[in-house]
């Protein structure tokens, strides 16, 4: 997510050039327009990991790793997240949050890489887009595998059976932002503007109340999977004194309406909104 847009950045190709620096290599790989990103730029990218990533990123560009494979490794990282929650106990969900962390950072990374080499391409971009979704999905399945405990057997099942439906509306949630972009270039219509100054708020009284309500109550904002891993570990902090399943099987049984709820609204805002007006 934090370099989701990496493919249409606009650069100078350094080709294999190392910077002489860090102060150069975020003015090159760092400009405003990155850091001002409305939805592409994480909050944890702009906490700290933007003040990280210049370090990782100038490791890498001491090798002929291309920006393209950083994004290969950054989807493994996330996969190998999801692949943690299957460990039971305290220590597969601590495990899955330090590489939920470990994955944005290299996510900022790859963008860099791009931006200082001048190598952007739709590639980048789609594999960006492969890793954030399977990753984003894949978590919420081993959570619901996670929450029937293993071997799964009997009506255990039934918390697997939640985990994916958890899983595809976090897809599907996630999707309809893409969902715009394509409709608008199907329509002939500009590209939006990834910035924070940027209205894209829904038309209509009732809708605006609601986007305010949101705001206080951010629970759409959940489901990113550093926010899952987070919660995750939370989660297995408390079944340290209410005890496995049973905290597990709550955080599952609770993200799946919310998640339905979540993607309800972000459709109403979309349709109701400039960005699918003509």
């Amino acid at each position: 997510m934090a370099d989701d847009e990496r493919g249409t950045e606009t650069t100078g190709g350094r080709g294999y050039t190392r910077p002489t620096s860090i102060a150069e290599l975020r003015a090159v790989a760092q400009p405003h327009e990155v850091r001002s990103r409305a939805n592409a730029e994480h909050w944890t990218a702009s906490l700290y990991l933007r003040d990280l990533s210049p370090y990782l990123t100038q490791v890498l560009l001491r090798t002929r790793v291309s920006a393209n494979q950083v994004t290969g490794l950054m989807i493994l990282v996330g996969w190998s997240t999801a692949a943690a929650l299957l460990i039971p106990g305290i220590w597969g969900a601590l495990l899955a949050l330090v590489l939920g962390q470990l994955q944005m950072l290299v996510d900022c990374s790859d963008g860099e890489v791009a931006r200082w080499r001048g190598t952007r391409s739709p590639a980048g971009v789609f594999l960006d887009k492969v890793g954030h979704y399977t990753t984003e999905g894949f978590i919420p399945i081993a959570l619901g595998v996670r929450a029937a405990t293993w071997p799964i057997a009997g009506a255990d099942w039934m918390w697997t059976t939640i985990g994916c439906a958890l899983g595809l509306v976090i897809v599907l949630n996630k999707a309809l932002n893409d969902m715009v972009h394509v409709a608008r270039a199907q329509a002939g219509m500009t590209q939006l503007a990834d910035r924070r100054d940027a209205s894209t708020a829904p038309s209509g009284a009732r809708l605006a109340t609601l986007r305010r309500v949101a705001r206080f109550l951010p629970f759409h904002r959940l489901y990113h999977s550093v926010e899952l891993t987070i919660i995750a570990f939370v989660v297995a902090l408390v079944a340290l004194v209410v005890g496995h399943p049973l905290a597990d099987r709550v955080l599952v049984g609770v993200l799946l309406p919310l998640a339905v709820l979540a993607t309800a609204g972000h459709f109403l805002a979309i349709i109701s909104s400039k960005r699918v007006r003509a």
